[in-house]
């Protein structure tokens, strides 16, 4: 399965945000530190503040931190929050797609119970394990 760009950017966004769980950066700052475009950035953790799993502040001191403990996050959650409208295959969208072996067809449930396993799979692990090191910039740890 491979993750879409809105996807990867959220979910490093997290792991950056787990490195300081108590701390606001804003999405510049982010979005500096992993070298991701910051508009495309902005958009996934919107998704994730709508999903209640980072807050957001606007203004001097604002910026996004995590809403619960990196310990009580899932990479599944996530990964679900962020890809939950991005189907695997044609046939896996919500409208059916194009998919001209549909309704007949067995594969797409086989797909569909392998994207299941995936996710689970990344329900074990949580995001305080995957939390990046200290960021070091220019010499800088940041």
């Amino acid at each position: 399965m491979q993750l879409t760009s809105f996807t990867d950017y959220g979910l490093r966004a997290m792991m950056r945000l787990a490195t300081e769980p108590g701390g606001a950066l804003s999405s510049t700052q982010i979005a500096d530190e992993l070298v991701v475009p910051r508009n495309h950035l902005t958009k996934s953790m919107a998704a994730l503040a709508r999903a209640g799993l980072i807050v957001t502040r606007r203004g001097g001191g604002g910026g996004a931190m995590l809403a619960r403990a990196p310990e009580a996050i899932t990479l599944g959650e996530i990964i679900r929050v962020l890809s939950g409208n991005h189907a695997l295959v044609e046939c896996l969208r919500e409208d059916g797609g194009r998919c001209v072996l549909r309704p007949d067809c067995r594969l797409r449930l086989k797909l569909a119970g392998a994207r299941e396993a995936f996710l689970t799979k990344l329900d074990e692990t949580t995001l305080d394990e995957v939390a990046l090191e200290p960021l070091r910039l220019e010499g800088k740890v940041v």
